[in-house]
């Protein structure tokens, strides 16, 4: 697929920020945030300054132990966005090639244009499930290329890559000298049921998380990388040019919050669980989307069949208040991305005004 422009914005960022709210909102990605009043803290476990140089101790040691690593494998980074950013700046040179899944989330496209990297792409296609083909990236890649990059699970459609074929992704790398990045902060929603980071695979992969998506802690901006060692600290020294130190109250939250994630990840889970059969039935009723279904994750990303999806959205917020994310921000302006990870009576509601707009659009067709 065509090379990518250099880029120095996120357009779907900015969408984010300035035009998805809306009184039934169901562009989110994550979940309800999590309230401040139920996390366990006291007064004592804030204070303003700390030793945080690289990395505050009692985080990094939280963040080895959450992922079964060594605390050397461990980069605390601002939320997973940044924690990409410096992997990719940690590798890429300019000129490198570097390979983006299709679709893909804006952001990894955006970053590795910046970096001044060609950026090829390889394709998941609807029609295959959105499943990755690893002979695709083994005829993309070449002996230029340093990073190969995907989601897990896929943003936009939650589809999960399995281990086998993150090995022959590694195979793939390993012979030209590259790395895999994944960012697996929606394997988080897996809870119980995740296989465990990709890190583990081989010294080739790098893997980026958060509490953002999975935990609705997002105001800690608490990310991680895993790394080997060598390059670990690479990325560290990296970060001196960029975040040198962080905000030590959220450092100390997120050490609050690891502590109790089991009983965070608790209530969150059982909030997806109510909603899922909420967008199932939503689902079943329609015979204008096609979708993907994994049955996992906190999103969904069905293919409008009628009319247009901008005519959709922009009805969809101006007269019934509801907001989906325009397929077009992940290259697919057929499709549309649903969350449900949301409060469920704004679920249900925000359901039943998108069937009404798409009925609208339906009988104007």
């Amino acid at each position: 697929m065509a090379e990518v422009r250099r880029s120095k914005r996120s357009d779907y960022i900015e969408w984010a920020k300035t035009s998805s709210q809306a009184r039934f909102n169901l562009a989110t990605s994550g979940v309800a945030h999590y309230p401040m009043s139920e996390l366990g803290a006291t007064v004592e476990d804030i204070e303003l300054s700390g030793p945080s140089w690289y990395g505050y101790e009692p985080l990094q040691q939280a963040l080895a132990a959450k992922c079964g690593v060594s605390v050397d494998n461990v980069v605390a980074a601002t939320g997973t966005s940044m924690a990409n950013f410096m992997v990719m700046a940690a590798i890429i040179e300019p000129g490198d090639q570097v390979l983006v899944e299709f679709p893909a989330y804006d952001p990894l496209v955006a970053a590795a244009s910046f970096l001044g990297a060609e950026v090829t792409r390889f394709e998941r296609r609807f029609e295959n499930g959105f499943r990755i083909d690893p002979s695709q990236v083994q005829r993309a890649v070449t002996n230029r290329t340093s990073l190969i990059v995907i989601t897990n699970l896929h943003n936009p459609s939650s589809v999960f890559v399995d281990n086998e074929i993150l090995s022959q992704l590694g195979v793939i790398a390993r012979r030209i000298g590259a790395r895999v990045l994944i960012d697996e902060v929606y394997l988080e929603a897996l809870f119980e049921r995740s296989p465990g980071s990709a890190y583990r695979l081989g010294p080739e992969f790098v893997t980026t998380s958060s509490l953002t998506k999975a935990f609705g802690l997002s105001g800690l901006r608490c990310g991680w990388i895993l790394a080997e060692p060598d390059l670990a600290k690479k990325i560290w020294r990296l970060n001196d040019l960029f975040g040198n130190i962080p905000a030590h109250p959220a450092e100390r939250l997120s050490v609050v919050a690891l502590n109790n994630l089991d009983r965070i990840a608790r209530r969150v889970h059982l909030m997806i669980e109510r909603n899922r059969p909420l967008v199932d039935q939503f689902l079943n009723s329609r015979n204008d989307l096609d979708v993907i279904r994994p049955g996992i994750g906190t999103v969904v990303f069905p293919r409008v069949r009628v009319g247009r999806v901008d005519e959709l959205c922009r009805l969809l917020r101006e007269k019934y208040e509801t907001s989906v994310v325009p397929g077009k921000f992940f290259e697919m302006p057929d499709h549309i991305r649903i969350g449900l990870g949301c409060d469920e009576a704004m679920l249900a509601e925000g359901l039943t005004r998108l069937g009404e707009a798409l009925d609208e659009l339906r009988d104007k067709a």
